[in-house]
């Protein structure tokens, strides 16, 4: 899906961290992929929801969730009726005859940006790796945890030694639609990084 014209940046946070970025090429398609490759293929692999200053949501499911996708929405959520789900807008977005999405609206709510992330501390040491989503006005929809080499397989605690085989679903999905090549793992660096800012 990637090509290798996918844009990279690098932002340096307040903090003094930095996070990379390894921008999806926008398409309707790629974005609807993408998501279903998430939620459909990896949703046991990866947690999930808002990730803002001031307030970070980490969801997981707990079973297969359901999918569906009507007018450029997903709709996703737990397999049961009357559960929780969430909505995300990566397509085009008309509304009702009824009631017509105006289309300054319709851009706004819908994805606009999605990248791949790697978030370094201070040192430059790898400390977590995500995918973000942004709509029309650059607003953060949703932010996206891969499973981290510095946290135990289900990810709730830190381990002392790196399991860099934890970044293969980052990996192969960056490289899928992100069109940016695996890296090799760290070799001579297991000194551990300050994962919180």
């Amino acid at each position: 899906m990637g090509d290798d014209a996918t844009e990279r940046s690098t932002e340096r946070n307040l903090d003094g961290t930095t996070t990379e970025y390894f921008d999806v090429p926008k398409a309707e398609e790629t974005y609807r992929e993408l998501v279903r490759a998430l939620f459909e293929d990896h949703w046991d692999a990866i947690d999930f929801g808002p990730c803002l200053q001031g307030a970070v949501f980490e969801l997981r499911f707990a079973s297969k969730p359901r999918v569906g996708y009507l007018d450029g929405y997903f709709t996703i959520g737990p397999d049961e009726p009357g559960a929780w789900h969430f909505h995300l807008c990566v397509g085009a977005h008309k509304g009702t005859k009824a009631r017509p999405t105006p289309p300054e609206l319709a851009r706004w709510r819908q994805c606009a940006r999605a990248a791949f992330y790697r978030d370094l501390d201070a040192s430059g040491r790898p400390r977590s790796w995500g995918l973000r989503l942004w709509n029309g006005r650059n607003e953060q929809m949703m932010t996206v945890f891969f499973p981290n080499p510095w946290l135990n397989a289900e990810r709730t605690k830190p381990v002392k030694e790196p399991d860099w085989s934890r970044l293969a679903l980052w990996m192969d999905l960056r490289a899928r639609f992100a069109g940016v090549p695996p890296e090799p793992a760290p070799v001579d660096d297991a000194r551990r990084p300050q994962m919180c800012g």
